[in-house]
């Protein structure tokens, strides 16, 4: 009985207000949640949005969450604009863990300036060759990306367990699937003394300053623009569609893997099977909450940082489900995505549809 008619041209204030109108709506639903729950929705939502910031420990553990999550979103965002649609970033992460956390293990108790270097690199080809696959079969055989993407990340976390629980086992692990811990130059260098804070945060920042001025001031960046709001135009101009492909998808890949890389040897401190937190998913909603603006993804990435931590607070203190975290997300999600329908389209009753009511 009603229909979406496209907007001349989409509201400019609404597509920058729709990240906080969906992050307002989320709370005002959080709280009927709560509230069904049995607990004080106030006190919830304080808890979940005021704790990650009661201290110097905690806001450092912001920056822990977020640093892989901005990471990972920043790659996503050149192909969503470009209309890549890389859905399979966990898998990417995972593998970028394995591969550069196996370096480490292969040169287990040395002590070298070099290695640390050599195992961002290798992350970061790790990740780069895991999305090489769907940008081959897509460019290759037309094989839509966001299956192929999709269905790898299963298999990158069966290849993390077998390989913790075979080659990479700790020996002395008492037959737990886990390998060593990494040690001296195979972990990554503290921000603070006292916390998990580490310099992937500086990384995480030079990468979305990169983003921004590839966007806003390459000609690769107008080709990714240009790709995805007008293909035709992109095509016409001489612009190939396959060498898009390919960088977007090698990009995000390979900062996939450099944020594995950093969970991995950071916060974690070795490769064991739940190393993959479903980091690669979220940042997709990291990347739109940004508006797909790089500057807006740092953003982001503590936004929802603040969702991880204060959910964690939210189960401990109120007693909460462990789901909370994630219902959190989706509603935002939900949200986020039905905003830019709206600043979009508008809704129109169809004709007769006052007589039928």
């Amino acid at each position: 009985m009603i229909r979406l008619e496209r907007r001349p041209e989409p509201s400019k204030i609404m597509l920058w207000l729709t990240p906080v109108l969906a992050m307002i709506l989320t709370i005002l639903v959080g709280m009927v949640l709560f509230t069904i729950l049995g607990k004080d929705p106030v006190q919830t939502v304080a808890v979940i949005f005021l704790s990650p910031f009661s201290d110097l420990y905690n806001l450092s553990e912001l920056i822990v969450k977020a640093t892989p999550l901005i990471l990972i979103a920043i790659g996503l965002s050149l192909g969503f604009r470009a209309g890549i649609w890389n859905i399979g970033a966990e898998g990417q992460f995972t593998i970028g863990a394995l591969a550069g956390g196996a370096t480490a293990l292969a040169f287990h108790g040395m002590e070298a300036l070099w290695l640390m270097p050599l195992m961002w690199v290798v992350g970061i080809a790790a990740g780069m060759a895991w999305a090489a696959i769907p940008a081959f079969l897509r460019t290759r055989f037309g094989a839509n990306e966001i299956l192929v993407s999709l269905m790898l990340v299963y298999v990158a976390t069966l290849l993390l367990s077998a390989m913790v629980t075979g080659p990479l086992r700790d020996p002395d692990g008492f037959n737990f699937p886990e390998s060593r811990l990494f040690e001296g130059s195979a972990t990554m260098p503290l921000l603070l003394d006292g916390t998990r804070a580490h310099i992937g945060f500086i990384a995480a920042l030079v990468a979305a300053l990169a983003a921004w001025l590839l966007l806003g001031r390459h000609v690769v960046g107008f080709q990714i623009r240009l790709l995805g709001e007008a293909p035709r135009a992109a095509r016409f101009a001489g612009f190939l569609e396959s060498r898009v492909i390919w960088f977007c998808l090698l990009v995000s890949g390979g900062l996939a893997g450099l944020a594995g890389l950093f969970e991995a040897t950071g916060p974690v401190g070795q490769l064991v099977p739940g190393l993959p937190v479903g980091y690669g998913f979220t940042a997709i909603i990291v990347a739109f909450l940004g508006r797909l603006n790089p500057l807006g993804i740092i953003i982001a990435g503590f936004v929802m940082a603040v969702t991880y931590l204060g959910g964690e607070a939210a189960e401990i203190s109120m007693q909460l489900p462990n789901a909370v975290t994630a219902v959190f997300q989706g509603l935002l999600l939900f949200f986020l995505l039905g905003m830019d329908v709206l600043s979009t389209y508008r809704i129109r009753p169809r004709p007769g549809f006052w007589k039928a009511a």
